[in-house]
């Protein structure tokens, strides 16, 4: 028989899809830059967060069933909370 003449289909590329990862760093809500570092503490019950460029940090309570990115959404709740509080005019009675 003909060896070099094989009949039939191509095979089909494989297309992997990458999976999507949570991030390590996150923006810093004070200076911008993407610098924030979440560390969980389990067996302390809390998590430190901290901005490697301008300093700020942060502790949090945390459960168990809570993520760095849970952690860092309740740093920046904070932060963002702080500021509006601390640049609003104090409204005097009518």
């Amino acid at each position: 028989m003909d060896e070099g003449l094989d009949m039939g289909r191509r095979r089909k590329k494989v297309v992997r899809i990458p999976k999507k990862h949570l991030p390590k760093l996150f923006p810093c809500p004070k200076c911008g830059k993407e610098t924030v570092r979440v560390e969980i503490l389990r067996g302390e019950g809390y998590a430190m967060v901290g901005c490697g460029s301008c300093g700020v940090k942060e502790q949090f309570p945390v459960r168990p069933a809570q993520a760095e990115v849970d952690v860092y959404c309740m740093f920046t709740d904070k932060m963002y909370g702080r500021s509006k509080r601390s640049f609003a005019p104090a409204v005097q009675g009518a």
